[in-house]
């Protein structure tokens, strides 16, 4: 079993959002992966990317930086 940890989750709108969001933190260096969204969470395509919530300064700025659609980015006990 695993240990729940807080996370930095960010929802799209659409499956093409997600796998970009994807993309540009591989090519940025950054941690996580696209997982399934969390019922508490309502957004349109039912992915998320999450990553260590100490990454959350440098998503946000990459998101900004690269234009990326998203529905909401969230701190989240997964």
């Amino acid at each position: 079993m695993w240990k729940r940890t807080e996370k930095c989750v960010v929802a799209f709108s659409t499956t093409f959002a997600a796998m970009a969001m994807e993309a540009a933190c591989r090519a940025a260096g950054l941690p996580g992966r696209i997982i399934p969204l969390p019922r508490s969470i309502s957004a349109g395509c039912g992915l998320c990317w999450a990553g260590p919530a100490e990454s959350r300064e440098a998503i946000e700025e990459l998101v900004i930086k690269k234009h990326l659609d998203v529905d909401g980015i969230y701190a989240m006990i997964l």
